[in-house]
């Protein structure tokens, strides 16, 4: 016997709940919770390095990459090989060859300061547990600069039981070079938009709040203009120009509206997680799913067991009060998921569908 599940009704009345709220306060957010300002960004460091002391859990005399890097750590070092040439090598059996990467923060690093580098096997090494990474230049990203930014060296700490080949140097990494990005240029600064954030409308949003609260600048031109959906330039006030970071950390703290973002929905299929934007809308429908039919739309109204608090509400029906009636009835996630997928090819999903 199916069952029949009539959701407008619902719906209308839990559309009334905003509502009845609409005195209150509106929510607002600092504007550097949705935002970055141009420069500030990571920089990875990198280089090719050798693990010592693995107890026989390295890569073994046969992989021939890690026996060169081998032989020429130790040519280095003084210590050339004999006639048997690699071939001496071949009961080396405590070494592995590792990438090693380590992450420069967003606000920069001074020479000398020591960071965390990670380092991950691409050999034949069964484990990196009890290994030291011998002593590894690290390089910029770039490959036509030669440049030497840090070193990278000590003991290796494995962070799980399942991830033996992948492992991490606290304070493993040393500078040999200060890190400084620069945030301004030609008297401005650029707000860089979380992805998240980015569009149309929140860009003109930071645009009004910025000149609103701060003021215009020379001539009585805005101080903010928006470059496009992501990016919004700021000049910085004469008064300013010599302590712009006085400025940059007055404009993040402005208090923003929140703004409005983009109607989606994200499924995470492994965990079975969905997460639903409180303004996602469907379309009427009727979806038949195994036993289950579910009805949305105006059409529903008239012969379902919920009836709107108020006739004259006309809310269109929302993806959250659908999932809560299916959870309410004990629906499995996973066919949860596959009629929200449904609705989206249907063309009666009215967000952005991301599937994790």
């Amino acid at each position: 016997m199916n069952r029949t599940m009539v959701v407008c009704g619902l719906v209308a009345a839990l559309a009334l709940g905003p509502m009845a709220e609409g005195n209150a306060a509106p929510t607002t957010t600092m504007l550097k919770s949705i935002c970055r300002v141009k420069g500030q960004e990571e920089n990875t460091l990198q280089g090719l390095g050798i693990v010592v002391g693995l107890d026989g859990k390295g890569d073994g005399g046969n992989y021939q990459p890690t026996m060169r890097s081998l032989a020429k750590l130790m040519s280095v070092l003084g210590e050339q090989l004999g006639p048997g040439g690699l071939g001496e090598l071949k009961d080396a059996k405590n070494v592995a060859l590792v990438v090693v990467t380590a992450t420069i923060p967003a606000a920069g690093a001074r020479q000398g300061d020591r960071i965390d580098c990670t380092v991950a096997s691409i050999g034949a090494a069964r484990s990196l547990a009890g290994g030291r990474l011998f002593l590894t230049p690290l390089v910029g990203p770039d490959r036509s600069d030669p440049r030497v930014y840090g070193f990278a060296e000590g003991p290796i700490t494995v962070d799980a039981d399942n991830m033996l080949t992948t492992g991490r140097v606290f304070g493993g990494a040393r500078l040999e070079a200060d890190f400084f990005n620069a945030f301004t240029k030609d008297g401005r600064i650029t707000l860089v938009l979380d992805e998240n954030h980015a569009g149309f409308g929140t860009a003109q949003e930071v645009v009004e709040t910025i000149n609103g609260q701060l003021g215009f600048g020379t001539g009585n031109l805005p101080l903010a203009r928006a470059v496009n959906p992501q990016n919004v330039e700021v000049v910085i006030p004469e008064h300013y120009r010599e302590d712009p970071v006085l400025f940059v950390s007055l404009v993040l703290r402005l208090p923003l509206v929140q703004p409005a973002t983009e109607p989606r929905v994200v499924i995470n299929e492994r965990a079975g997680s969905i997460v639903i934007g409180g303004d996602v809308q469907i379309g009427p429908v009727v979806v038949s799913h195994k036993n289950i039919v579910i009805e949305a739309g105006p059409a529903a109204a008239g012969g379902g067991s919920f009836v709107a608090l108020d006739p004259a509400e006309t809310a269109v029906p929302r993806l959250k009060a659908m999932v809560e009636a299916l959870n309410a009835m004990h629906v499995p996630s996973t066919e949860v998921i596959e009629i929200i997928k449904g609705l989206h090819r249907n063309g009666k999903l009215y967000g952005k569908l991301i599937i994790e």
